[in-house]
């Protein structure tokens, strides 16, 4: 390869690059995908809930350092928004809600753990 390049060509024939390129291809499903999980919380509780299948707001909220109450429920609102998790209301006094991965959410985790993966294979 020549020194001064520094990218390689997507291997897509030039009649096709809207497989990559275009509104349904490739860049745009990654790029939704990352929407989906971007925002400081949503990694860790995604990982919380795959750890332990079920919890509810308060055990969330003390097993994530650092989270407040404000940003915990914004963030499960929006993961619940995008299809990853789901809210269960158990409509009882005092309330009891809970949380788990839905089956898109806990088709997304072996892409984090490969990517958690890939991040500790390439560290230098």
């Amino acid at each position: 390869m020549d020194a001064a390049r520094t990218h390689q060509k997507v291997p897509v024939p030039i009649d096709v690059r809207s497989a990559c390129l275009g509104p349904d291809g490739a860049v745009a499903h990654v790029t939704r995908t990352l929407r989906m999980i971007s925002g400081r919380w949503k990694m860790p509780i995604l990982f919380r809930l795959y750890a332990d299948p079920t919890l509810r707001s308060s055990q969330l909220l003390r097993a994530i350092v650092g989270i407040s109450q404000k940003m915990l429920t914004q963030h499960l609102r929006e993961l619940e928004q995008e299809g990853l998790i789901v809210r269960q209301d158990f409509g009882k006094q005092p309330p009891r809600v809970e949380y788990r991965l839905t089956a898109m959410g806990l088709a997304l985790m072996p892409v984090l753990l490969a990517a958690r993966q890939f991040s500790e294979d390439h560290q230098d």
